[in-house]
């Protein structure tokens, strides 16, 4: 039987194992392993690529976003405006700061935060208390917004941008999954105040282990993230600052510098994978009223993190799926307002009916860059022959 798998690193690694070995052979001989040259050629050479000023590299995306929060003094009293349909990190490290997370409603098309949603709720649950927003229910002080650029396609950011502008509040964009993810020519963790990104193994670009990287373009801004994750020490044993231990390991930046290398090659390969089955799906005749495939929006570019599709039946194609030897996974199966942690905000079954939609039909498909055009087929045929049965 064929076998896709919905994630294969040992097909990369052997691409890349005669150029990473010797790094890390290097950084063993050299005993060191905390912030040393690697880490500060990785943070400028990814820096540039994100086409942001600073970088600042963390000890993973989770740990980039609280340090994001808490360089910009976000906790206690405060809340921030992010998606639902979203990993845990994005939500749960706003709670972990001590702030609350104002959950909106999903684009359906795009699965990222809505603009609309956003406005909508600013317009009827906000007012303007000493020249600062306050939700008008708990009384908190509204501090900034957090869009994910989900599945590797960007946030619409102008609406975004203009409604914290116009309220004084700060973006924290999470581009955990969307190294390389275009807005109109911008990449993003270069848009708002703070980037964020992880290098979690199954990333585009993915460590070996946990890392991550937050970007910022005010020095003073990046100053402080660097400041944050080395205890807020400056100089060493000195704290001005309450901070964490958030550093990137040398090690790590040292793999990452040597992938860096090959990542516009690796997209390019998923970009091409999902190009096949966008026209390989639309040429199953009658398969389009089961299965929808995204849409990479205009004007951006799309990285394929994952390539997620809409499905009738979802969780019996996907049964039938494993039974076939191809792998899947639900990203997300519950949205973070109807998790358990967060029932303390009161939200219901129904509040923001298009994440809870999405996290009933979508399905990610195996699109990684070594896939062999047979296994893209041997996806697309399985899929079809669930549908026809």
């Amino acid at each position: 039987m064929t076998t896709v798998p919905l994630l294969d690193l040992k097909a990369q690694y052997a691409q890349i194992r005669a150029a990473v070995m010797p790094v890390i052979e290097e950084v063993c001989e050299s005993q060191y392993f905390i912030l040393g040259k690697h880490v500060t050629a990785f943070e400028a050479d990814a820096a540039r690529y994100c086409g942001a000023q600073h970088g600042i590299g963390v000890s993973s995306g989770t740990d980039a976003l609280l340090l994001a929060l808490m360089a910009l003094d976000i906790g206690p009293g405060d809340e921030v405006i992010t998606s639902p349909f979203t990993f845990f990190a994005t939500g749960g490290t706003i709670a972990r700061a001590g702030a609350r997370p104002l959950y909106c409603d999903i684009d359906p098309v795009s699965f990222n935060l809505s603009p609309a949603a956003v406005e909508a709720f600013i317009d009827a649950h906000t007012r303007v208390r000493g020249g600062v927003l306050v939700n008008r229910v708990t009384g908190g002080r509204i501090r900034a917004i957090m869009p994910v650029h989900l599945y590797g396609q960007s946030a619409d950011m102008d609406p975004l941008l203009r409604l914290a502008r116009a309220h004084g509040l700060a973006i924290i964009e999470d581009a955990a999954q969307a190294i390389g993810t275009e807005y109109h020519g911008r990449r993003v963790g270069s848009i708002g105040d703070v980037g964020c990104f992880s290098f979690f193994p199954s990333k585009n670009l993915g460590a070996f282990g946990d890392a991550g990287l937050c970007t910022a373009n005010d020095p003073e801004l990046a100053e402080r993230l660097k400041v944050l994750r080395v205890h807020g020490g400056k100089p060493k044993y000195y704290h001005a600052l309450i901070g964490g231990n958030f550093r990137i390991d040398e090690l790590q930046a040292a793999v990452l510098e040597v992938k860096l290398k090959f990542l516009d090659g690796w997209t390019e390969g998923r970009q091409r994978n999902a190009r096949f089955y966008d026209a390989a799906f639309a040429a199953v005749p009658g398969l389009g009223a089961h299965l929808r495939t995204p849409r990479a929006l205009p004007g951006m570019r799309h990285i394929f993190n994952q390539y997620v599709v809409r499905v009738a039946r979802r969780d019996e194609l996907r049964q039938f799926l494993a039974e076939n030897g191809v792998g899947t996974e639900i990203y997300y199966p519950v949205p973070l307002h109807l998790q358990e942690c967060f029932g303390y905000l009161g939200y219901r079954v129904g509040d923001l009916p298009h994440s809870e939609l999405a996290a009933r039909e979508t399905l990610a498909l195996p699109v990684y860059a070594e896939l062999t055009e047979a296994q893209l087929r041997y996806v697309v045929d399985t899929i079809a022959r669930f549908y026809a049965g």
